[in-house]
């Protein structure tokens, strides 16, 4: 079951709202069961610009390295430290392990609710 409260992108990245213009953004559990088993990640330097649709990092697994874009324009004002050394934490519970902390300036009209999430990840299975 998705969480309500987040929006997702057909690229498989969430967005959770915080409030104030303020974002975090994550992989979604199809991601990281589809990537196995996450050890190495790669995020932006707080200050960074991230936009729409562009890669602001990249996450490496057993399998292959794949791009994570952005599904919001703004500004990176918290990187998840914690990730940097405990990738597997993606692997173990996605929807709590954001990625970055975005002040947004612009919100892609692409995002998706739960339901319309799932049946996009029930077309690529």
């Amino acid at each position: 079951m998705l969480p309500n409260d987040l929006k997702f992108a057909k690229s498989h990245e969430w967005v959770k709202e915080l409030g104030d213009g303020i974002v975090e953004i994550g992989l979604t559990d199809f991601a990281q069961n589809a990537m196995g088993s996450l050890v190495f990640v790669n995020l932006p330097e707080v200050g960074d610009s991230v936009e729409i649709e562009e890669t602001f990092a990249d996450v490496e697994s057993v399998k292959a390295v794949s791009d994570v874009y952005s599904p919001v324009s703004g500004e990176v004002i918290e990187v998840n430290e914690e990730l940097l050394d405990a990738p597997e934490k993606i692997n173990e519970a996605a929807w709590d392990a954001w990625l970055i902390r975005v002040k947004v300036s612009e919100v892609s009209s692409e995002l998706m609710d739960a339901a319309a999430y799932e049946q996009v990840c029930a077309e690529e299975a």
